[in-house]
Order: C-alpha cells, then structure tokens, then sequence
C-alpha cells in the first residue's frame, strides 16, 4: 500500500481475497480496479468513468477528469459587525508578524469603526 501510494500509477490493479480492506487503505491512483473480478481492461473499455486518469505520478494530488474538473466553483464569507471586530484584531495581529501592513490596516480599519458601536 504504501509503494502504490508513493508510485501513484494511472492504473491500480489489486488483486486480493480482502478488497475492501485495500480500498480502505490506498489513495493515490487514477483508477482503482480490486479484486479478481476486475481488471483494468474493463475499466479501459466498459465500466470505467473516463479514460482520462493522472500521469507521472500526479494521482499524488489529483484524480481522474470528471464533471467536477468542469464546474466553477466559488466561496464567500459574511461577517457581522461584532464578528468582524472580533476577527479583525487576530488578522491585525497575523497580517504583521507576516509584514502584510496594508491587510492589517483593512483590518484596523473595521476593528476601530466597529467598536464604535
């Protein structure tokens, strides 16, 4: 398990009596064919997702394409006024240690104009 997570192949082919325990316990690889009732040619050609799996070791950080890779996604954060105050004098505080001076100084800003309230 642990060669087949660092290796990270396209293609991972377990044979084995157990295969829920291999399923359990190795992550890197494009497509996971387990057990003796499967072999990578059916993934190739019938049952498989796509085709279109990590190369090069890349199953390390990403997986096969699906519609996922194609939707736009997007986050967003919403604070309240005490929220903000609050949150702003930690931000002040990292955006220094890190010399972020103008992030800190947004975060100044808001932290004073909040506890005005």
């Amino acid at each position: 398990m642990t060669l087949a997570d660092e290796y990270a192949p396209e293609h991972l082919e377990i044979q084995t009596a157990d295969p829920d325990f291999y399923f359990q316990n190795v992550h890197n690889y494009g497509s996971l064919f387990i057990g003796a009732e499967t072999t990578a040619a059916y993934g190739d050609k019938c049952i498989g997702t796509n085709h279109i799996l990590p190369t090069s070791r890349s199953a390390r950080y990403t997986g096969s394409l699906w519609v996922g890779k194609f939707l736009k996604t997007v986050t967003h954060q919403r604070m309240t006024p005490a929220a903000s105050k609050v949150i702003g004098e930690v931000t002040e505080r990292q955006c220094q240690a890190e010399r972020m001076l103008a992030h800190a100084l947004t975060a100044r800003v808001r932290v004073e104009r909040y506890s005005q309230d």
